[in-house]
């Protein structure tokens, strides 16, 4: 089950991967296209899709102190890699 904002770890693929939901603990990244068609498949990424932005509503609403917005940066700091080509 997707819980928004309780990690930076999570990724929730609909329809394989036509769309991801990436969780983080400052921000939740939707990317992707996805088509509901009239059918079970439709069915179930819509309620996949529901789910998900229904923690991320739940999450909000349940945040007294919520700020106004927040500071444009990501989730995480990049790290240096070394590279494997040197």
């Amino acid at each position: 089950m997707f819980k928004a904002y309780s990690n930076d770890d999570d990724v929730l693929n609909v329809q394989g991967d036509a769309l991801t939901v990436t969780n983080g603990t400052t921000r939740v990244v939707i990317a992707g296209t996805l088509e509901l068609t009239r059918d079970k498949r439709g069915l179930k990424a819509a309620l996949a899709l529901k789910q998900a932005l229904d923690s991320v509503v739940a999450e909000l609403q349940g945040q007294a102190a919520l700020p106004e917005r927040i500071a444009d940066e990501p989730d995480a700091k990049p790290g240096v890699v070394d590279n494997p080509f040197n």
